[in-house]
């Protein structure tokens, strides 16, 4: 069985992020899906003089280690004026320092979403062409725009929907050929 690690970029309650996530990864057959939440994750705001002083941040590993664990992983980021969520960005710097390959080569499906009609294209541009750089083997995107109206426990819209499917098929596939190296 495979194993996937799936989260929303964003540290709210009610991410619909998170939701657009984990519903994606229940579409993945035969798969064991973990769950991530960043909140788990919360650390001081990076800096080198905290680093220089105490070190990385045990959860900043453990973050590297829930990665490193899985097949596959799948991401929807929250927009937050154009870009990541500060939630996600600090993980990720701290994640960084202690190693540079945050995702360790495996595939990612990259999405977003958002309530508006762009559905977080500014950061799905963004995390498309910078997560190669730290490790990360995209193998497909999806932007779902207008949240509330295209998604109830999963894509209300036919033609999104088929987008998604599309672009989610691609994933699957590459996961199910990919074995966790150790």
């Amino acid at each position: 069985m495979k194993k996937l690690v799936v989260f929303g970029g964003s540290n709210s309650k009610t991410s619909i992020n998170a939701q657009l996530a984990e519903w994606a990864g229940s579409q993945v057959e035969e798969a064991e899906v973990k769950v991530l939440d960043l909140n788990d994750y919360e650390m001081p705001i990076y800096g080198i003089d905290k680093e220089l002083a105490s070190g990385i941040p045990a959860q900043a590993n453990q973050f590297l280690e829930d990665l490193a664990s899985a097949d596959g992983i799948i991401v929807s980021f929250a927009e937050h004026n154009g870009n990541f969520s500060a939630a996600y960005k600090n993980i990720f710097d701290w994640a960084s320092r202690a190693e540079r390959l945050v995702y360790a080569n495996k595939p990612v499906f990259v999405m977003a979403t958002s309530p508006g009609p762009r559905g977080g294209a500014g950061v799905l541009n963004i995390a498309t062409s910078s997560l190669p750089y730290a490790g990360a083997n995209v193998v497909g995107s999806f932007s779902l725009p207008s949240f509330p109206s295209n998604f109830d426990n999963g894509i209300t819209n036919d033609e999104l929907n088929t987008q998604f499917q599309e672009a989610f098929s691609i994933f699957t596939s590459e996961i199910h050929e990919t074995s966790v190296k150790a």
